[in-house]
This record gives C-alpha cells, structure tokens and sequence, in this order.
C-alpha cells in the first residue's frame, strides 16, 4: 500500500509540475522572445546573481535575455536532446539520491526481498580461471556478453529497419 499526501495545489497542479520533467526538452515556448535576421532572442534566469534575505538582488536582476545566431542556437538545444529510447525523469522518495543508499535496503528488508548481484560475482556455470563478469543478468545470474562499446564523442547509428 501506497500512502499519498492531496497535493496542496490539486492534480492540476502535480500533473504541470511532473511534465516539466518528462515532455519539455531544453526551452519553453514562454521563454523565446524573437526570432530575427539577428538570431534567436530568449530570456534566461542567472543563478551567479544571489537574492538577500529580503528576496531582492541587490539592484542586480536575475532574469535576462539573450540573442544567440541560429546555428549556436540549435547547438545548444541539442545538447539537452536525448537520443531514442532514452527517457529523462526525476526520482524521489526511495530513488532519491539523498535517501537512496538507506531506504532501497531497508525497503529490501521489510518486503523480504535480496538485493539483485552486483556484477562482480562468478555465475554457476563460470569455470575456475574465467574471467569475472562485468555484468550479470538480474533474471538469470548468468553474465551478460559485450556486443560493442561506444565512445565519448561516437555517433549512434540506429539499427537497419526491416
């Protein structure tokens, strides 16, 4: 069972805050302002400028704009688009980075459930001088075969269609 707190705002309100983290890629249409000859005009938020205890920022604003050429722009939003297959979330509660090491164990201990391999261990049918596996299948313990590695800069070329 499963305990949820009503969110404060409503289901509307959890419902825009969680697709700000699974549909929007790099910009929201809200910030671009102008798109021109010049390039592309788009207002950002500068974190370096630091707010007072009082909210204000000194005479300093945070909120700025920015107009960069059309290639540079494109770059940059690139940059934040992930490749196929790839979904971007955010973990919370027992996935959380804050509380991962601590809850998943205890979670473990009271579902009455072992912790999956962690890779480094000799599967049943490894012979005594194999080389331990970096991998090992969560499914069957058995070690998981290499097919290619791919490089930092390296472009990912998708599969044939058939």
């Amino acid at each position: 069972m499963v305990y949820a707190k009503k969110p404060f705002a409503g289901p509307a309100a959890v419902l825009a805050y969680l697709s700000r983290y699974t549909h929007r890629v790099a910009i929201s249409n809200s910030r671009l302002i102008a798109m021109d000859e010049r390039g592309v005009t788009f207002k950002w938020k500068d974190y370096r400028v630091k707010e007072s205890a009082k909210g204000g920022t000194n005479g300093k604003t945070r909120h700025k704009t920015m107009t960069l050429a059309p290639e540079e722009f494109m770059r940059r939003f690139l940059l934040h688009v992930l490749p196929g297959g790839f979904h971007r979330i955010r973990h919370y509660g027992l996935l959380a980075n804050g509380s991962r090491k601590t809850s998943l164990p205890l979670a473990r201990e009271l579902l009455h459930v072992q912790a999956p391999p962690q890779g480094k261990e000799r599967g049943p049918d490894d012979a005594p001088g194999a080389p331990v596996a970096a991998f090992v299948c969560w499914h069957c313990g058995r070690p998981m075969t290499v097919l290619q590695t791919f490089t930092r800069c390296q472009t990912i070329r998708a599969p044939p269609q058939s």
